[in-house]
């Protein structure tokens, strides 16, 4: 920003600053009435501000420094805003602020005052006879004719000779007890208001206190400590003095309610006198009366307190510039940068092609790390998205239930009765001990019948599984384009679909060819055939002789109970080498089922992935369906409502950042 460390040093020294705490107040001198000619240089600190109020960069959740007038009901809060702005406020019964009441006083070199109201976006123009009549209406407009309250803001401007240039912000009074037909929650929706204003580490507190109560049981008194411990950004006003002057000066000397700014003793406006003879009735009163007389020359009169309020003002508005110069511009990036993170306001047909191309492409890219090169750093805490992982287990999973069923069925029956009875019905007129291929493939037939719902049930599985990451990857790439979401999840649902029904047909095929085909052109069958076989002789002598063991230890087996064979001494032998044969061969067939079918999902993935995805969502969205990309254009609700405050507050920041370069310069130029 121009000139804006040479800026910040020359508005310290414009305002007096120095380190003796957080708001040391310098005497300044006063001018007739309550006015000083300190107001030239700070008129246009509070012109800033009061212009970012004006914008509302409050909204931007950026505080302004504010003086905040706070008060129990009947504490004499309205007589001194009227001392200090010489005009006259709604007066009555129960609450007479309904809404926070922003007042703009300027000293005016013209005779003749200029009073304007500004509320729901327009200014009223009104004149020192009415403005308590127009505050009125203006309340009643904003909070409602009943007594209720409002936290929408009304502001005064009064440009009036001899006022001090300050902004003030005056808040209902504080009460318990709701009468007149106030809401039973009175209490509550004050404080709430109070609070919200007072809590900001920018706010000064103004509290207004009588002088006719014992100080620590103002409710008032009790809000402020809450967000200010220690008083370093509290100012007292003690009104009523005239009306109990007794003990007066050791309440304010003691300071038992830590008033870190001090205290202003006043004298309130009474009846018809005007403002001139009250600030000389006040004067007299504080010099000749007995108590109040000997209090601090520095702590009463309407003058000190205008004097103290215009100090306070401009070392809090010193203070505070830089951090607000500060807090705009980082709100200003933040928010251009979200705005750029936006989806771009498609406009045509061909921008719709280009943004749904984007998103197939992106969302490809993401489905590839998960689902082929086994990447997971999109979703590092979400397990079930580690795809290449959870695929391995459940092929694992799903191999081992193949394994399992078949040991199941090979325990049902005792060893070899299976075999015996295969060889029994394939039998016919041939050579003997010949072991026939339709035995083998009527056994082999039986094992993969009592299989054969196992691959089938894991391909359902496993699309299953896999439907569940590719739709939340495809719906997290179109999030900015919600009218096209349900489009894509049904043409990605309808894809997964196709893609089972495929893998269901080809698994029904393999395991028709496993039962109609008996081939293997893997070693390992011979292999294993022989070492099983090298048991036959022992078998064999087993079964011949009576007097030996009934139990056969067989290599790769374990132990099996052969006695029963002994009645079956013609098709034994066929049977066993029945029997050797399948469990060679099965191990073939198990591992084939669970290799080819490895193969075959990924193959399936790598054809979903980098081809028919593609195809599918432009035939869904371009095809015969039709209107997917015009719906494109027509924007979401809430990302327009998002791009419509994202360029409003851009607008807004870039408007104050204009206003507090400005004065800055002007600033600069000053000193210089």
């Amino acid at each position: 920003m121009r000139a804006f460390s040479k800026g910040i040093g020359n508005l310290k020294a414009l305002v007096g600053h120095h380190e003796e705490g957080p708001l040391a107040i310098q005497p300044l001198a006063i001018q007739a009435p309550i006015v000083s000619s300190y107001n030239e240089r700070i008129r246009p600190l509070l012109d800033c501000v009061d212009r970012l109020r004006n914008l509302k960069l409050m909204q931007e959740g950026i505080q302004l420094p504010t003086i905040v007038v706070v008060g129990d009901q009947s504490s004499g809060k309205s007589s001194v805003l009227e001392s200090l702005a010489g005009i006259s406020l709604p007066r009555g019964q129960g609450i007479c602020t309904r809404v926070p009441l922003i007042m703009r006083l300027q000293s005016h070199p013209s005779s003749e005052p200029e009073l304007s109201l500004e509320f729901s976006g327009r200014v009223v123009p009104t004149d020192e006879d009415h403005i308590a009549e127009a505050i009125s209406v203006a309340t009643d407009e904003i909070a409602g004719k009943r007594k209720g309250i409002s936290n929408v803001p009304l502001t005064l401007t009064v440009k009036k000779n001899g006022v001090p240039d300050l902004t003030m912000v005056d808040l209902p009074g504080i009460t318990r007890v709701p009468v007149h037909g106030q809401p039973q929650d009175i209490y509550e929706q004050i404080s709430a208001i109070i609070m919200e204003y007072i809590k900001p580490e920018e706010s000064i507190i103004l509290n207004v206190l009588s002088a006719t109560v014992d100080f620590s049981t103002c409710e008032s008194i009790r809000m402020s400590q809450k967000v200010d411990k220690t008083g370093e950004r509290t100012l007292a006003v003690v009104t009523k003095a005239d009306i109990t002057p007794e003990g007066l000066l050791e309440k304010v000397t003691a300071d038992d309610v830590n008033i870190g700014l001090g205290y202003v003793c006043v004298r309130n406006h009474i009846g018809q006198e005007s403002y001139e003879e009250a600030r000389a009735e006040e004067a007299m009163l504080f010099e000749i009366h007995p108590l109040l007389s000997k209090i601090n020359k520095s702590m009463v009169g309407i003058p000190v307190l205008a004097q103290k309020l215009v100090q306070i003002q401009a070392t809090i508005i010193s203070k505070c510039l830089p951090e607000i110069v500060s807090k705009i511009t980082d709100k200003l990036t933040a928010s251009v940068e979200e705005l750029n993170k936006l989806p771009q306001h498609i406009k045509s047909v061909p921008e719709a092609v280009a943004a749904f191309m984007c998103i197939i492409s992106s969302a490809k890219e993401s489905l590839r790390k998960i689902f082929i090169r086994g990447e997971f750093d999109e979703y590092p805490g979400e397990t079930e998205m580690h795809c290449t992982a959870r695929l391995a287990e459940m092929l694992s999973n799903y191999s081992d239930d193949l394994q399992f069923i078949s040991i199941k069925v090979e325990q049902k029956q005792k060893f070899l009765e299976e075999e015996i009875s295969i060889l029994e019905e394939a039998k016919g007129i041939s050579l003997p001990n010949f072991l026939q291929r339709t035995a083998f493939l009527t056994s082999l037939q039986k094992m993969v019948n009592a299989i054969s719902a196992t691959p089938a049930k894991f391909v359902k599985q496993f699309w299953e599984y896999l439907q569940g990451v590719f739709v939340p990857v495809l719906m997290k790439h179109s999030e900015n384009y919600p009218q096209l979401q349900s489009s894509i999840r049904r043409a990605a649902q309808n894809l997964v679909s196709e893609k089972r029904e495929q893998s269901i047909d080809w698994v029904l095929q393999i395991i028709e060819m496993e039962k109609l085909t008996d081939y293997t052109c893997n070693p390992e069958y011979t292999a294993t055939w022989h070492k099983l076989m090298e048991s036959q002789d022992t078998f064999m002598d087993i079964i011949n002789d009576r007097w030996k063991t009934t139990t056969l230890e067989i290599n790769g087996i374990g132990e099996v109970e052969v006695g029963h064979l002994r009645k079956h001494l013609v098709v034994a032998e066929q049977a066993f080498d029945l029997k050797m044969r399948m469990i060679a061969y099965w191990k073939i067939v198990l591992r084939r089922l669970v290799d080819s079918m490895a193969l075959h999902l990924l193959f399936s993935i790598q054809k979903l992935v980098n081809k028919d995805m593609e195809t599918k969502m432009v035939n869904e969205l371009i095809g015969h369906h039709g209107g997917g990309l015009e719906r494109m254009l027509e924007e979401s609700p809430s990302i327009a409502d998002k791009r419509y405050r994202l360029n409003r507050s851009i607008k807004l920041l870039r408007e104050s950042k204009e206003i507090v370069a400005e004065i800055m310069d002007n600033i600069a130029a000053y000193a210089d």
